[in-house]
């Protein structure tokens, strides 16, 4: 089973790397602060602290599925956020 750790770097990683999509494709096309990129960075920022709380969780019963469940979220949500940020980037 991996890490927690690992699990953490995930999430961070996943996310940083969206929002910081965001901030190039604002500076590259000149709409910087745009209200539709700050949207997807604020959702992507409330997912990394819910997904973090939920790691965080100690009354587990079952900490292989529960956290095999925060990676399953972490790659839903990620998904839909790359899938507005490329609506957004059209």
């Amino acid at each position: 089973m991996p890490s927690i750790r690992d699990l953490k770097k995930d999430v961070n990683f996943v996310l940083g790397d969206i929002i910081e999509a965001v901030y190039i494709w604002e500076a590259g096309s000149g709409k910087k602060d745009s209200a539709e990129g700050t949207v997807i960075i604020d959702k992507a920022i409330a997912i990394f602290d819910d997904l973090m709380n939920k790691i965080h969780q100690k009354d587990v019963n079952n900490p292989k599925n529960h956290f095999k469940g925060i990676r399953n979220q972490l790659e839903e949500k990620a998904t839909e956020l790359v899938n507005e940020f490329n609506k957004l980037a059209e």
